[in-house]
């Protein structure tokens, strides 16, 4: 298995870029993680004449069992996949 990791390695750049999440739920105040993988979670949107005009990704979180509360939070990124706008509905964002 090992081989075959390398090999995939290898062939997809180093592996997938990863956009670490964190909020905090607004009703129980419980921190809930998450990533976003960048080559495959993003939504592409285009303009009028068809080409890319930047992508966006929503995550609904939720708790491990103390509040049921969601986390909604949409992100927008560019082109190049660099974040340029972030949403949070029922909770905050914490920052690192």
């Amino acid at each position: 298995m090992v081989f075959f990791d390398k090999l995939m390695k290898a062939f997809s750049g180093g592996g997938p870029r990863m956009f670490p999440l964190a909020v905090k739920c607004k009703r129980c105040g419980e921190i809930l993680t998450a990533q976003v993988n960048l080559a495959n979670d993003l939504s592409i949107e285009y303009d009028d004449s068809g080409n890319p005009e930047f992508y966006t990704c929503r995550k609904v979180l939720m708790g491990s069992g103390r509040c049921f509360q969601r986390v909604e939070v949409v992100l927008t990124f560019d082109t190049n996949r660099v974040l340029q706008e972030k949403t949070v509905h029922g909770g905050s964002f914490v920052e690192e």
